[in-house]
C-alpha cells in the first residue's frame, strides 16, 4: 500500500495511493531507514483505518497523538488525519469565558487573574499546543520570583490553569494538560492566622459607625458568616424570633447537594445587634443588610479603617480570621459536627484551615485549671477518647458491668427517662466520669425498679 523512495541526496519519502487514486508523497527528509520503515507501518495503518471506516488500532492512535506539529502538519495535508487547529492562547481563553456564564463574578474574578499572568507570560498568540511541562514549571517559578505573589495563591492559579487547559484537551485542541503535574492544593499558612479576642471585637464593634456596620461585623465574629455574601443574602423571613434561629443562604456552597442553606442560632451575642436593625428597618422592607449592596461596596477596606479607628492593627485575613476565631471557639464548646454544621463546612475543612491555638489554650494548660482539663477531655483524639476512663463503665467491677445485660434493647430504647438522660449528656459534654454514671445509672435503677413492680 505504502513504499519508500530515497532520492539521489539520500532523503527519503514515502509514496501512497489515497482512497480518491491520487499518489501523495510524505517527505521525511534524511531521516534513517529503520525510521521511514516505522512511518511507513503507520501510514499503511492509516490507509486501512479510511479505507474500511475501522477505528485506529490503539497503538497508532498513540503515535499520531504524540506527533509534534511539523510531522502532523504533513499527515494532514496528505489527507491521514485531520488537520490539528493551532488554536492561540488568548482566542481560547476569551471562548472559555464567554462559554462559563454559569460562574459566580467572585470566581470569573479569580479566573481574570490567572488569564491575565498566562497572557502576560506566554503572549496572547502562543499556539496552546507549543505549551510544555517545562514552559508550565517556568511559569509557576516565574510567579514566584518575578509576581511575588504568596505559595498558596500561586497553587490556586496553578490550579485554575490546570482547569482551563483540561478543558482544552476534552475539546481535542491539544493532546496532554502542561500544567497536570503542578502542585495546586492549598496548605494551611500558621502565620496568616489570627484569633480576634472578644475584647478586641468590642473595640471595633464601638468603633463601627453604625448599626449595619455593627451586625455586618458581628454576624462575621459570633456567626462565622461568610462576608460578604453570606450577609448580602440575608432576608427578614429568614429570622425566626420565636425559635432564636437564623437560616442563613450560602452561594458558595449552594452547588453541592443540599448545602445551599443551613441554620444557625441567633447566639446571644448577635441578638442585641439584630433587633437594633430590625428596629430601624422600614416597613415591608426585605433585606437585612441594605446600605451595602452595592457591588463596588468595599468592605475589606472600610473594615480596615474601623479597625484603625478602634486602635488596633489590622489582621492578616480580614473577614477570613473573624469566621476561623469563631469556628475556634464552637469547636471547644459543642461536638465537633455541631460547629461544623452551623458555619457551613466539614469536620476536615474547619481541622486544616480554621482550628486555631489560642494563648487561652496554653494558659489554661500551664494553671492546670478545672476549665483546662473539661476542655483537654473534649479535645482528647478518638483513639485517647475510646480507652477507659476511671469512672466510667468500662472500669466497673465485672458485676457492676453486668448490669444492663439482661435489659433488652427495645425496653432501654423505650425507657423515655433513661432517653432522655442519655440525650442530655451527649449534648454536654462538660459532664464527664461520675456525674454522667451517676445519671445513667440512677435511671438503669429506676427502670429495674419499675419491671419487679
Amino acid at each position: 500500500m505504502a513504499s519508500i523512495v530515497r532520492d539521489k541526496d539520500g532523503r527519503k519519502r514515502i509514496l501512497f495511493v489515497a482512497p480518491d487514486g491520487s499518489r501523495k508523497p510524505i517527505r521525511l527528509g534524511k531521516a534513517s531507514m529503520d525510521v521511514a520503515n516505522k512511518v511507513k507501518i503507520k501510514v499503511e495503518s492509516l490507509l486501512s483505518s479510511i479505507l474500511t471506516k475501522h477505528t485506529l488500532d490503539g497503538e497508532t492512535a498513540a503515535w499520531v497523538a504524540s506527533l509534534d506539529s511539523t510531522m502532523s502538519d504533513k499527515l494532514a495535508a496528505v489527507g491521514l488525519i485531520p488537520k490539528k487547529q493551532n488554536v492561540p492562547l488568548s482566542g481560547f481563553l476569551d471562548s472559555y469565558f464567554s462559554s462559563r456564564a454559569d460562574v459566580k463574578g467572585s470566581t470569573a474574578t479569580a479566573w481574570g487573574h490567572t488569564r491575565r499572568c498566562l497572557i502576560e507570560y506566554f503572549g496572547a498568540n502562543k499556539p496552546l499546543r507549543e505549551i510544555t511541562p517545562g514552559d508550565a514549571d517556568q511559569w509557576r517559578v516565574w510567579l514566584n520570583t518575578d509576581q511575588k505573589l504568596a505559595d498558596n495563591t500561586v497553587r490556586r492559579r496553578s490550579g485554575i490553569a490546570k482547569q482551563f487547559f483540561n478543558t482544552a484537551k476534552r475539546l481535542h485542541l491539544i493532546q496532554e494538560n502542561p500544567f497536570s503535574d503542578l502542585k495546586v492544593a492549598i496548605q494551611r499558612n500558621e502565620k496568616r492566622f489570627y484569633f480576634v479576642s472578644r475584647e478586641d471585637a468590642r473595640k471595633v464593634i464601638d468603633a463601627c459607625p453604625n448599626a449595619q456596620w455593627r451586625l455586618l461585623f458581628v454576624l462575621s465574629r459570633f456567626g462565622g458568616l461568610r462576608c460578604p455574601s453570606e450577609h448580602l443574602a440575608l432576608r427578614w423571613s429568614d429570622v425566626d424570633w420565636e425559635r432564636g434561629r437564623i437560616v442563613i443562604h450560602s452561594p458558595k456552597t449552594e452547588h453541592h447537594p443540599n448545602s445551599e442553606s443551613r441554620v444557625i442560632p441567633i447566639f446571644p451575642e448577635i441578638r442585641p445587634y439584630l433587633e437594633e436593625v430590625w428596629e430601624q428597618a422600614k416597613p415591608g422592607e426585605e433585606w437585612i443588610i441594605t446600605r451595602y449592596r452595592d457591588c463596588n461596596a468595599n468592605l475589606r477596606t472600610q473594615l480596615e479603617r474601623i479597625i484603625k479607628r478602634a486602635g488596633l492593627s489590622s489582621w492578616p485575613k480580614i473577614f477570613q480570621n473573624l469566621r476561623a476565631t469563631r469556628a475556634t471557639e464552637l469547636r471547644e464548646t459543642f461536638p465537633a459536627h455541631v460547629a461544623a454544621t452551623w458555619l457551613g463546612h466539614c469536620e476536615t475543612v474547619a481541622e486544616k484551615h480554621y482550628l486555631m491555638t489560642t494563648e487561652d489554650h496554653f494558659a489554661q494548660a500551664v494553671s492546670g485549671s478545672k476549665e483546662a482539663a473539661q476542655n483537654q477531655a473534649q479535645q482528647t483524639p478518638v483513639s485517647v477518647r475510646n480507652a477507659p476512663q476511671e469512672g466510667t463503665i468500662a472500669n466497673l467491677p465485672r458485676k457492676e458491668k453486668r448490669i444492663g445485660k439482661s435489659i433488652p434493647c427495645n425496653d432501654l430504647r423505650n425507657n423515655a427517662e433513661l432517653s432522655d438522660k442519655m440525650h442530655f449528656c451527649s449534648l454536654n459534654p462538660s459532664i464527664v466520669g461520675t456525674t454522667r454514671l451517676e445519671l445513667v445509672t440512677s435511671s438503669l435503677s429506676s427502670w429495674r425498679s419499675n419491671q419487679l413492680s
